[in-house]
């Protein structure tokens, strides 16, 4: 398992993105828009997107962009779920027909679609004029241009299959657009995830590096495109700055092109406007490093442990070896959970309470603090609504705990102003955020916010660089998780 920190040395350099936008697939959040009037092009659109996935678990498809193409067909661009439930694979349907589904056939490209931590930008460039089919579809991934051979039908990948020559796009029709849902499908396969940076030009087949290019490093990073593009009639840029939900200049599919073409905003709040982006991508929990069958939502930064499935664990996908972090987490149902900080591990199984080198707050009705098998008493107990408070210290091994804007003391209590009493990482060289469920006896919910909350904040802080928003003060010298502050303190 791989706990990373992305892009070269970590380091700013650029062009710098403020927001995404955070789709959860239970609320079917999307963002819609029915084009009226003419398009510049009826064959020719390039779309840019930087995307970061959410919950990978599940076998339901996931559509990324959709529009209705005539009747009940449509064309979608989607995660598919053909491929042996893993939503790996990027697959292309237009009207809706076997035909027109393609997807890449690198099986390399496939699974590095999968990694949760990764921000990946995404370029589609169409032009079915061309003569060569090859140059029809041109999809790049980071820059790369990457090999759209193959179909799937019944499950089962095809033979290549090649995009009509002069097709009329439904992306470029008069009709229903959707963001994050498939149009067409019962407003079906909802997405879940982040998106960031998306643009949409009509009458443009762009090459990639419109949208961003290499640095020094050999990292692929987002540049300011939008003085460089000629966006047609239909084209739009979303940058997700805005919070509100109508189809105008403050909702979050605001379009800050020059053409107006706004989107509704539906099962998507005000929270669902981050700050993980491209340019500063914030730790979440990692739906490929668990323990159990836990499931995550809200961009992976809610998990739930079911109960009846003996001892679960779930995690984050940073594990800094050095500098002081804080984050928070705010519990649901709370009976027989423990919130750990522990050693990174490639084992799946070392995420239950007991195993490992970890400390933990707190496990048994919240009144235990462990370190390693070694139980002793700590903390008061914690309920549904309460938020712990965990500052983690990587350069003097150990952690600090609190709750409800308190920190705990050395008689067991949570009315501290100021860190002080501090449970040891014993063993602890690469420190990872953890929840876990002792034995399953009775589910086990908790939030995570590292910087990008999922639940309401009250107080809105941040730490010293101006990152992160935090129901409680971060601790002086402590920061969010973040690849910025990680390239200055990691």
């Amino acid at each position: 398992m791989v706990f990373p920190v992305v892009g070269g040395d970590g380091k700013p350099t650029g062009y710098e993105i403020d927001n995404s936008l955070r789709f959860n697939d239970a609320d079917n959040a999307h963002l819609e828009k029915t084009f009226s009037g003419s398009p510049t092009s009826t064959t020719k659109c390039t779309m840019s997107f930087w995307i970061k996935t959410g919950n990978l678990l599940s076998t339901s498809a996931r559509a990324i962009f959709s529009a209705i193409k005539s009747g009940s067909n449509e064309d979608v661009i989607k995660f598919g779920s053909s491929n042996g439930g893993n939503l790996g694979y990027l697959e292309f349907n237009f009207n809706n027909t076997n035909d027109g589904a393609m997807m890449p056939g690198n099986t390399t490209a496939l699974i590095t679609f999968r990694d949760p931590s990764a921000w990946y930008n995404f370029v589609i460039a169409i032009d079915t004029t061309q003569g060569s089919a090859e140059d029809r579809l041109k999809f790049y991934v980071n820059g790369t241009l990457q090999e759209v051979e193959a179909s799937i039908s019944g499950g089962n990948l095809q033979a290549d299959t090649e995009m009509a020559q002069n097709y009329d796009l439904g992306f470029l029709t008069a009709s229903k657009h959707q963001i994050g849902m498939n149009v067409e499908s019962s407003n079906s396969e909802p997405f879940d995830g982040y998106l960031s940076e998306f643009y949409f030009v009509d009458g443009q087949q762009y090459a990639p590096t419109v949208f961003a290019e290499t640095d020094d490093n050999g990292v692929w990073i987002p540049k300011d495109a939008k003085d460089d593009i000629s966006f047609g009639n239909y084209g739009f840029y979303m940058e997700f700055k805005q919070t509100g939900t109508s189809a105008n200049s403050s909702g979050m599919g605001a379009d800050t092109s020059g053409n107006d073409n706004h989107f509704a905003a539906s099962g998507l709040t005000t929270l669902d406007v981050t700050t993980d982006t491209p340019t500063n991508n914030f730790c979440t929990l990692n739906p490929l490093y668990k323990q159990g069958s836990p499931t995550f939502s809200e961009g992976n930064c809610k998990v739930v442990l079911p109960a009846g499935d003996g001892s679960q664990g779930a995690a984050g996908n940073i594990a800094p070896a050095n500098g002081k972090w804080y984050w928070e987490v705010k519990q649901g149902s709370a009976t027989n959970s423990s919130i750990l900080v522990r050693e990174a591990s490639d084992k799946e199984d070392d995420l239950s309470y007991y195993q490992g080198n970890f400390a933990a707050y707190v496990f048994n009705n919240g009144n235990q603090n462990i370190t390693g098998n070694t139980n002793s008493t700590y903390g008061p107990s914690y309920s549904s609504g309460d938020i712990i408070m965990v500052a983690m210290d990587m350069d003097n091994d150990r952690v600090y705990f609190g709750k409800n804007g308190s920190w705990i003391d050395g008689e067991g209590n949570a009315d501290e102003a100021n860190i002080n009493d501090f449970v040891p990482l014993n063993g602890v060289t690469n420190g990872l955020g953890a929840f876990a469920n002792a034995n399953g006896s009775a589910t086990a919910t908790a939030e995570f916010n590292w910087g990008n909350p999922s639940f309401s904040i009250s107080s809105g802080n941040s730490d010293a660089n101006g990152y992160g928003n935090f129901e409680y003060a971060v601790p002086s010298g402590y920061y969010a998780l973040c690849t910025k502050n990680l390239a200055e303190y990691g």
